[in-house]
This record gives structure tokens, C-alpha cells and sequence, in this order.
């Protein structure tokens, strides 16, 4: 898998989650409690953020990925 490839899934599930906690705001504030949208758009926001992280850990352990401290000296 290409870096660029891995940054952009990385890149595009991060807009996912931001998608669905905007629209779990914008639920909330046009609904009132009357539907289960905000609920549903939260989870799909959780499950989101789980699966990115499990992803990223698969992809540390795999070695597809390296994980790097900032400022850490390269050399």
C-alpha cells in the first residue's frame, strides 16, 4: 500500500467522523428528540473512530506504517 494511499484512507475517515458529528449537531438542533438521527449519526461516528484505531494499530503492527515521536532526532 502506497503512503499516499494510506494517508489518504487515514485523511478520509477522519472527514467521515467529522461528517457525522456535524450531523449529529445539526439532528439535535432541527429534531428536538423527536427521531433517532443524532443517535444514530453518534454511533457511526464511534464505530468511525474505533475503527480507525484499530486500523492504525493493525497497520503499526503489520509495519505498514511507522509511528515517530515529534522532534524526535532522526538520526
Amino acid at each position: 500500500m502506497g503512503d499516499s494511499l494510506k494517508t489518504l484512507l487515514i485523511v478520509g475517515i477522519l472527514i467521515l467522523i467529522l461528517w457525522n458529528l456535524g450531523a449529529g449537531l445539526y439532528y439535535m438542533l432541527a429534531d428536538r428528540g423527536t427521531t433517532k438521527r443524532t443517535v444514530n449519526s453518534l454511533t457511526w461516528r464511534i464505530a468511525l473512530s474505533v475503527g480507525l484505531i484499530l486500523f492504525v494499530i493493525l497497520a503499526i503492527y503489520m509495519g505498514w506504517i511507522t509511528p515517530h515521536g515529534i522532534g524526535r532526532n532522526p538520526g
